[in-house]
């Protein structure tokens, strides 16, 4: 059984996670960034540098929530960028983002689902997912989809959450996750349930070398893991 934000109502995992979304939408960018002290910022730096060889033209930003990755990507001068998101709520705070900045005319957020893309086969440079693959109600379908509209020889880049594995880190981490990350988003965001569903995913996720065989299952060839920050996060780098 996956993990749903919302444990005591109906609903598909899909469902849950938008209305979890669109719940938490206003105090979301605050959060990440407080709960991660600001080391999220470095992550998606990282993953976007990954990319510059290739130089993408064409960047499709899957679950881009209030499209910070989105943002992040302008660094490789894209000619356009579409971000994709299930949460109406986090899109209309990433649009008021991205208005801001003028940048309009390269990035664009639309509503969409990640397991059944719009676009036609073969048409995007570059996949970029940030925190996003975790909250899949099926995680192969939809990485499957992302393989089929990016173009041969294209670069998918996944960030997520992992889970370390060394002592004492794994042990300061866990209890951090388990009872000071939900105290904390329950108070900012007012939703109690979505920073323990936070936990709850990541634990249930299969991270480092099984992520990386559903991955080549969907399809993406040369595969790699880069583990960061003593294994909080990691770097996924697939190819088609």
């Amino acid at each position: 059984m996956s993990v749903v934000p919302y444990k005591d109502r109906e609903g598909s995992k899909r469902e849950q996670v938008a209305e979890m979304f669109d719940n938490i939408s206003p105090k979301y960018d605050l959060l990440n960034h407080l709960l991660s002290a600001g080391v999220d910022i470095y992550w998606r730096k990282r993953a976007i540098k990954l990319l510059r060889k290739q130089a993408p033209k064409v960047i499709l930003d899957i679950a881009t929530g209030t499209g910070d990755f989105a943002i992040e990507a302008l660094a490789l001068k894209p000619e356009k960028v579409i971000g994709v998101d299930i949460s109406e709520g986090m899109l209309a705070v990433g649009r008021e983002k991205i208005a801001k900045l003028g940048k309009q005319d390269i990035i664009t957020l639309q509503s969409g689902d990640s397991e059944n893309l719009s676009f036609n086969n073969n048409y995007f440079d570059a996949i970029i997912v940030s925190f996003g693959v975790r909250n899949f109600q099926n995680l192969l379908a939809g990485l499957t989809e992302m393989n089929r509209v990016m173009k041969p020889n294209g670069t998918c880049v996944v960030v997520e959450f992992s889970k370390p594995r060394s002592f004492p880190f794994k042990q300061f981490y866990n209890f951090y996750f388990k009872y000071i990350l939900p105290l904390i988003g329950k108070t900012v965001s007012k939703d109690s349930s979505a920073y323990t569903y936070l936990p709850e995913s990541v634990q249930a996720f299969p991270d480092g070398e099984a992520f990386l065989e559903i991955y080549k299952k969907a399809g993406f060839i040369n595969t790699k893991c880069i583990p960061l920050t003593f294994g909080i996060c990691s770097i996924y780098i697939g190819q088609k």
